[in-house]
C-alpha cells in the first residue's frame, strides 16, 4: 500500500479528518520550498501537495497564479520539483507528498519517464488540472506501475453520470471543489458542499477531499464535518508570499497550520 493510503487508512481508523496542505514549489525562493514542506508537517499537515509551477494555471485564483510567476521566475521547473521532493524525502519517509499541476510539464518529460522519476524521488501521487478522465488511460497506467496513485477533481457543475465514471476511476483521494471559481475564492456554501459530498461519499471507494476556499479554522471545520479531509491551498500561499524573515515565515506557517489543524480536529 502506498504512503497515501497509509496515511489515510490511518485517520479512518482514528475517525479522523485529514489535513491536506498545498504550496508552490520555488515560491518565494527555491532554498525556501523544502525547509516550508517541514514545517506544514510540523504544524500539522497531514498530506502535502506541491504545486508544480505552471505558465497558464487557468484554475488557480490571483495568490497562487503569482506564486507561479515567481517559481518560474526562479527557474523552477517538474525536474527541480522532483529534486526537492528527494531533498524532503531525507527527513521525512512517511508523509505523503502529491504533485498538482497541469498536464503540459508531463507531456513535455513523457508519462513513463516521469512516473518512474517521480516514484524515484518519493512523490505518492499526481493531481493534474487540465487533464480530462477520458484521456487519462496512458498516464494513470504509467503511474500505476510505479505505485502512485492519479487523483482526480470533482466539481459542483459536475453531472451525475460524469461524476460516477471520475469516481470509478479515482485512486488515493478524491478531490471535490467547492464551488464555482478559483482557488482563493470566498463564496462557500456550506450546506451544499455538505449534500455534493454525501453523494459522492456513498459511491467512492477512495476518501473525499474537499478544497478552494478554505481559509481558516473556522471553514476549514465546518467544511470537514462534510468530508474526509480538507485542502488549504491559497491562504497558505499567502503566507509564504508575505514572509521577508525566512526564519520567521516558517514559524508562521507552521502556526498557521497547526491552527487549521485545530479546526479541524474540533468538529464534531
Amino acid at each position: 500500500m502506498s504512503r497515501l493510503g497509509v496515511r489515510l487508512g490511518e485517520l479512518a481508523g482514528q475517525d479522523r479528518k485529514a489535513l491536506v496542505t498545498f504550496i508552490t514549489a520555488g515560491d518565494p525562493d527555491t532554498d525556501t520550498t523544502v525547509p516550508a514542506l517541514h514545517a506544514l508537517v510540523e504544524g500539522g499537515a497531514d498530506v502535502i501537495e506541491l504545486g508544480v509551477p505552471f505558465s497558464d494555471p487557468e484554475a488557480e485564483g490571483p495568490a497562487i497564479q503569482r506564486s507561479s510567476e515567481r517559481a518560474l521566475a526562479n527557474g523552477v521547473g517538474l525536474n527541480t520539483c522532483l529534486d526537492m521532493v528527494k531533498e524532503f524525502r531525507k527527513n521525512n519517509a512517511s508523509t505523503p507528498l502529491v504533485l498538482m499541476g497541469y498536464l503540459n510539464s508531463i507531456i513535455a518529460m513523457g508519462e513513463r519517464a516521469f512516473a518512474e522519476a517521480a516514484a524515484e524521488a518519493g512523490v505518492d501521487g499526481l493531481i493534474m488540472v487540465n487533464l480530462p478522465p477520458e484521456e487519462a488511460g496512458p498516464l494513470k497506467l504509467a503511474l500505476q506501475d510505479h505505485g502512485l496513485d492519479l487523483i482526480f477533481l470533482l466539481a459542483p457543475t459536475t453531472t451525475p453520470e460524469r461524476a460516477s465514471k471520475i469516481i470509478e476511476q479515482g485512486s488515493g483521494f478524491l478531490y471535490y471543489v467547492t464551488l464555482k471559481g478559483i482557488t482563493g475564492a470566498d463564496n462557500l456554501d456550506v450546506q451544499a458542499v455538505g449534500e455534493r459530498v454525501a453523494q459522492i461519499k456513498a459511491e467512492a471507494r477512495v476518501p473525499v477531499m474537499v478544497g478552494f476556499g478554505i481559509k481558516d479554522a473556522a471553514s476549514a471545520r465546518a467544511l470537514a464535518v462534510h468530508a474526509d479531509g480538507v485542502v488549504v491551498g491559497s491562504a497558505l500561499v499567502n503566507t509564504m508570499a508575505a514572509g521577508e524573515d525566512p526564519q520567521q515565515l516558517l514559524a508562521d506557517l507552521t502556526a498557521q497550520v497547526a491552527d487549521l489543524r485545530a479546526g479541524v480536529d474540533s468538529q464534531p
